[in-house]
């Protein structure tokens, strides 16, 4: 009874950037758990039931409750498991930073690369230039609220920032190689460019990516069925 009460599984996929912001926070707290490989053209009833309003992964079963949203769940972690490693800063102004800064690189420059795997052409360039303006303003509002370094390089501790920045720029060779688009450029980007790369060469961030090669296949897929979707 016991084991099944601290039951942790993880629903997600594996080419899925928000699952692995899910994995990744809990391979940092070195919390077991038992994936779930879902196929979103045929989603589980367990997905279903346990995320009834998007229907959408990850979504972590704890004591068998659900919770949904990839930053969500990575608060219920760290809340939950209060031992070190801390994904959160204690003090509320350090943590109130990081919620800041992880909402903008969630909401909008996400979003923003997003924007230039669906579109060709003008419209795409018009993407490309947003994506810059969102690096640029990340990079000057890193510098100015972590004047020392940033949140990884000052405690060479992993936490919820740099998880998700890890999830959305990790990944950025792939996005380069299919878009044909240089985004991460140390000249103009030094310290979000030096953020990611001692980000990507931790073993437990290179064990948790997937293979390049696969990411290639699966963005190249998304962009071709978003092109596709946009001319119809």
């Amino acid at each position: 009874m016991a084991g099944e009460e601290n039951r942790v599984v993880l629903h997600g996929t594996w080419a899925s950037l928000y699952s692995k912001r899910v994995e990744l926070a809990l391979k940092v707290k070195g919390i077991e758990y038992e994936f779930v490989e879902e196929d979103l053209t045929n989603k589980s009833e367990a997905l279903m039931r346990n995320n009834p309003v998007h229907k959408k992964v990850p979504v972590l079963v704890h004591n068998g409750k659900p919770i949904a949203e990839s930053l969500v769940i990575i608060e219920y972690i760290d809340e939950t498991w209060k031992e070190s490693p801390r994904l959160l800063p204690q003090d509320p102004y350090e943590r109130a930073k990081v919620r800041f800064w992880a909402g903008f690189l969630h909401q909008q420059l996400f979003e923003a690369m997003a924007s230039v795997i669906k579109a060709d052409g003008e419209a795409q360039e018009r993407a490309v230039r947003e994506v810059h303006e969102k690096l640029r303003m990340l990079e000057e509002g890193i510098n100015g609220s972590y004047p020392g370094g940033t949140p990884f390089i000052n405690s060479d501790n992993v936490g919820l920032l740099d998880i998700v920045v890890c999830s959305i720029l990790g990944a950025h060779k792939v996005q380069e190689e299919v878009l044909r688009v240089k985004f991460l450029d140390p000249e103009k980007y030094p310290t979000v460019t030096s953020w990611v790369k001692a980000l990507i060469e931790l073993p437990l961030v290179k064990e948790a990516m997937p293979p390049h090669e696969k990411l290639v296949g699966v963005f190249q897929l998304f962009r071709a069925r978003a092109l596709e979707s946009a001319a119809a």
